[in-house]
């Protein structure tokens, strides 16, 4: 079939050879390997005319790629494969199933800018004013104040935090809106983000989900726009929010909404799976906030619907999960249509070294707030209980554990594909509780109804995969159920902290269980010191796992392959399929008639 290589090491088919045509790579393809590097190596292609490669192209079927692999196409420049999915990495193809390399190509249509020559209006940054109080308030009494909130600050010139809203630089406007939201003081993350922001400095902000750091950046953006002059037919946003998944950025479409509303600012939320004509529209009318997946903004910037020539005020929100879902030639790309003075914030929930490189190639000179150590740390306020069983085992725990909770207690539980996620779903409804389940094969339409309904209490069960398990913001969530464990400690987190929350009275009762087989012992090791940090008990099942067979913690998060990040077998922006946003009702396991069981 080709020339050097073999089975396992240098490509299923081999080295550099070619099936039996003109293009310069061939079947079999350059590097790669089976199980390593590629189904079909490196750069080949098929056997027809393409020149930028084929079947093979450059992914890998089970390791950093995709099945078809990186820059080819079965018979042109695009192709069954596409470009930086993979099958086993980060989606099933990448970018597409026969038109061009969906994710790679992406972008590639937009015009490099010249932004020295470009005659660059000035515009105003910085608004704050720091409150007499603040000023009398000595170096010594924050330092205290930051070592009770576990709050490091790192920077030249970080301003001293707002410990009320009395001290806060807003207008009577916003703080009647966080009044009328019951709010009695600021979060710790929003007491030191606020005068950062308004300072007009660049700014990397570390918190978890739940911290509230939504309002840390949206607050101060609706005094940014407010400060800038008014929109022009054919202008684009003033401030831009980068999201990595729709849920989240529909979440903080609903806080533009209830905070931004009172000062007539107009916001639009583009995103995947949904579909394009009413964002379109909302665009070209004008927007003062765009918040937005990067696959359907770049969309809508190569269109022309839209661009980013007003943004001064850029807002990268779950950077670590971005980069985690593949986005990061996006994100450079979006950015490099923005001006380079902007002022940008970005958010995370760990800092990889992935995202302060991010950090340091998009913001100039920034400082940086982090709430809590950047080690990997469990919400103590939650209550983790671990269940050592089979997998055969685990319907019968899941409906013993359910029996106990009360009815109406939000109880999320995760699962580790979407197959399970519909049967457990199906199981819960039949038993006669009302379970709804979300995941990536549902259409938009019915994933927004579905959070709706959880978060009002009708569904109060919601069995969900990864999908939801970042930026997914509900208030009293009491119980989190680990159907499946995740793939590493960071994403077990990240789960077990939805519930346990920070609200104004203190922390919401929280409990977590984990139903943990001998497969998962790979986690043991990692889990183990969390847990103690945590204060839980540790089980001596879990210490045992850690000594003799614990693994070294799962899978990094940043090293999993290729990253599928927006497309899906056939589909064109989000889902397996992408069909858009069909219709509004429930469908599959979140049809089934309650059961008798409970009701």
């Amino acid at each position: 079939m080709a020339a050097a290589g073999g089975y396992g090491g240098g490509g299923y088919g081999g080295g550099g050879g070619g099936y039996g045509g003109p293009p310069p790579g061939g079947y079999g393809g350059g590097g790669g390997g089976y199980g390593g590097g590629g189904y079909g190596g490196g750069g080949g292609g098929y056997g027809g005319p393409p020149p930028a490669g084929g079947y093979g192209g450059g992914g890998g079927y089970g390791g950093g790629g995709g099945y078809g692999g990186g820059g080819g196409g079965f018979r042109g420049g695009g192709g069954y494969g596409g470009g930086g999915g993979g099958y086993g990495g980060g989606g099933f193809g990448g970018g597409g199933f026969g038109g061009g390399d969906r994710m790679g190509a992406l972008g590639a249509g937009l015009r490099s800018i010249d932004w020295g020559s470009a005659g660059l209006p000035p515009f105003e940054k910085d608004f704050y004013i720091e409150h007499p109080d603040i000023t009398a308030r000595s170096d010594a009494a924050v330092s205290e104040w930051r070592a009770k909130h576990e709050i490091t600050c790192t920077g030249a010139g970080v301003p001293k935090p707002v410990l009320s809203f009395a001290e806060s630089p807003f207008p009577e406007y916003v703080l009647d809106e966080i009044k009328r939201a019951g709010f009695q003081a600021p979060t710790p993350i929003q007491s030191q983000g606020w005068p950062m922001a308004l300072s007009g400095k660049n700014m990397v902000g570390i918190a978890q989900t739940g911290s509230g750091k939504t309002l840390s950046f949206l607050l101060p953006g609706v005094i940014h726009i407010n400060a800038q002059p008014e929109l022009r037919p054919g202008d684009g946003p003033i401030v831009l929010v980068l999201a990595p998944t729709r849920e989240l950025a529909n979440q903080i479409r609903e806080e533009c909404n209830r905070f931004g509303g009172t000062s007539r600012i107009k916001n639009t939320c583009v995103y995947g799976g949904a579909p394009k004509g009413g964002q379109a529209r909302d665009l070209r009318s004008g927007v003062e906030i765009v918040i937005a997946t990067p696959g359907r903004l770049i969309d809508f910037l190569e269109s022309g619907t839209t661009n980013l020539r007003r943004v001064t005020y850029l807002v990268l929100d779950e950077a670590d999960r971005m980069l985690d879902m593949g986005f990061e030639p996006q994100l450079r790309k979006i950015v490099s249509q923005i001006r380079p003075d902007r002022q940008t914030l970005m958010w995370s929930a760990t800092w990889p070294k992935e995202v302060e490189s991010l950090a340091r190639d998009f913001l100039k000179d920034y400082i940086q707030v982090t709430v809590g150590n950047l080690e990997l740390k469990a919400n103590p306020h939650v209550e983790q209980e671990f269940l050592f069983i089979s997998q055969h085992e685990k319907a019968s725990a899941i409906k013993r554990i359910l029996s106990t909770i009360k009815p109406g207690d939000r109880t999320i539980i995760f699962c580790k594909t979407k197959v399970s996620c519909d049967n457990l779903t199906r199981m819960i409804r039949m038993d006669g509780i009302p379970a709804v389940a979300i995941h990536g094969n549902k259409e938009q339409r019915e994933r927004d109804n579905t959070l709706r309904e959880f978060k009002a209490g009708h569904n109060y069960v919601l069995v969900a995969t990864d999908v939801a398990s970042r930026g997914l913001d509900v208030k009293d969530v009491r119980l989190v159920i680990n159907h499946d464990m995740p793939d590493g400690c960071e994403d077990f987190i990240h789960r077990i902290g939805r519930t346990g929350r920070k609200t104004n009275e203190g922390y919401n009762e929280g409990k977590a269980v984990s139903l943990f087989t001998s497969e998962d012992s790979r986690l043991a090791r990692e889990l183990v010191p969390i847990l103690e940090e945590a204060k839980q008990v540790v089980p001596p099942q879990l210490v045992e796992m850690a000594r003799y067979g614990g693994g070294g913690g799962g899978r990094s998060r940043y090293r999993r392959g290729g990253g599928g990040g927006g497309g899906g077998r056939g589909g064109r922006s989000g889902g397996f399929g992408g069909r858009g946003g069909g219709g509004g009702g429930y469908t599959g396991s979140n049809s089934i008639p309650l059961g008798g069981g409970r009701y």
